[in-house]
């Protein structure tokens, strides 16, 4: 029997570095015909495990298109840099430290995690669907606009054939069979930043997340750059070259969604969180990848301050990110087109006419933008702020967790969340990190807020 990895293959990568040549103003066309030429395909919007063998020589094509790529050079690279300095250089309003240390809040961080829990448990179901199917299997029940799980009662058999819910998700996502959180990788990473800072500190290395990742991280819980860059770790490649190397996922939403974790532990310091997060996220990303995790734990450290609303938090993430950068007008855009227009549905659909044909639903510059409008347009209120960010299609289940997490630390505590969103978690977290299987989210609010409080 044949085993064939997704996301790893020469083969499968050709066709996502093309896209993400055009969107960044490399020109790659001779390297396309090359490509088209011999049989190459392009980049699919889903990934397979059923792909037929690859020849032999098409993997070597591959594998020679794929080095000749990362030699083409970007116009746009002066404007996104990837190194922290530069970086720091290119943001005029980067923040000053605060005057002192903000106490952290537990009851602040038990919210924050089951905000995260919960938005991303909502998106579990339609990850992958198109905007359309969304939309209708929520309509079909009566929850649109969405304000709690999706559901398959009442839902026509005709309808489900045409949008079947995510395969790896609904028996344990839908209203009817939650039965505490399942397993996520958009659970697992803070779970795994908390665990990185217990052992090394506020001064951890990227060596240092790589080395923990190979030994409580399984490969299979790993996708695209992440699965790309442990691939690079296995076959000796060192941070940061792990994020660069056939790497066509660099800039899309997987650092992102490991940020928060590095926001909570900086109460109201958002420059010492975008700095952390950094670290982080260059063992998988570069550019408008590493300007996600940053800008997220900007605006999660000042939420977790308490000094601000939701739209200050978003101003500070944006202090953290190149202002002529794409993740900058991608949130800025967000942000305007959401004060623009009173129904949501119209947000969305305007976000989606302008990344929807040229960026890949995990691509980090669709998400940024529609985060950035749900979080505005919910105007800090937990179901909406959820609700507005699975609603918009992309990366549901990512868009959610990060919305909750923010909304939840504005909430301030536990208590504050719509029970209907929490008790169905039932204080359980599924998880394949070692020894963490089952935990409760108020335990890992306490070990959060041990690290929050280091010296």
């Amino acid at each position: 029997m044949t085993v064939r990895l997704t996301w790893v293959q020469p083969e499968d990568l050709v066709g996502h570095e093309l896209r993400q040549a055009a969107q960044d103003g490399r020109d790659a066309r001779e390297i396309e015909r090359r490509w088209y030429g011999a049989g190459g395909a392009p980049a699919p919007e889903r990934a397979g495990a059923s792909e037929p063998p690859t020849a032999p020589r098409l993997r070597a094509l591959a594998e020679e298109l794929l080095d000749e790529l990362a030699l083409l050079e970007s116009p746009l690279a002066p404007h996104e840099p990837t190194d922290l300095a530069a970086i720091r250089a290119a943001c005029p309003h980067w923040p000053a430290p605060p005057a002192g240390r903000r106490p952290a809040d537990p009851d602040r961080l038990h919210a924050a995690w089951l905000g995260r829990a919960a938005g991303c448990l909502l998106g579990k179901p339609v990850e992958k669907l198109e905007l359309a199917g969304i939309r209708a299997l929520a309509r079909a029940t009566g929850n649109w606009p969405l304000t709690t799980w999706f559901t398959a009662r009442g839902v026509p058999a005709a309808l489900l054939e045409r949008y079947p819910w995510n395969r790896r998700s609904a028996a344990t996502s839908l209203a009817e069979n939650i039965d505490g959180m399942p397993e996520d990788d958009d659970l697992d990473h803070p779970l795994l930043t908390v665990l990185l800072l217990r052992r090394h500190g506020r001064g951890f290395t990227t060596a240092d997340l790589a080395r923990l990742w190979l030994a409580e991280l399984p490969a299979g819980r790993v996708f695209t750059a992440e699965r790309i860059a442990y691939r690079n770790l296995l076959d000796g490649i060192e941070p940061p070259d792990t994020a660069r190397h056939r790497n066509p996922f660099r800039e899309w939403i997987g650092a992102q969604i490991r940020a928060d974790a590095h926001g909570w532990t900086h109460p109201g310091d958002p420059a010492a969180a975008a700095a952390q997060a950094h670290r982080d996220a260059v063992l998988t990303h570069t550019a408008n990848g590493v300007y996600g995790a940053m800008f997220t734990a900007a605006a999660l450290a000042e939420a977790a301050g308490g000094g601000s609303d939701v739209h200050g938090c978003l101003a500070a993430g944006l202090r953290v990110v190149p202002p002529r950068s794409r993740y900058a007008r991608a949130v800025r855009l967000g942000i305007a087109t959401a004060r623009a227009e009173a129904e949501f549905d119209t947000v969305v659909d305007r976000l989606h006419a302008v990344y929807a044909d040229t960026h890949h639903w995990v691509h980090v510059l669709p998400n940024a933008a529609l985060l950035a409008a749900a979080l505005t347009h919910a105007d800090g209120d937990f179901t909406r702020s959820v609700g507005c960010a699975v609603s918009g299609g992309w990366d549901t289940d990512s868009n959610g967790a990060t919305a909750g997490s923010l909304a939840g630390l504005l909430a301030g505590r536990p208590a504050a969340l719509p029970d209907r969103f929490t008790a169905p978690l039932k204080n359980r977290l599924a998880t394949s990190v070692a020894g963490f299987d089952s935990t409760g989210f108020d335990t890992l609010a306490e070990l959060t807020y041990q690290e929050a409080t280091r010296t």
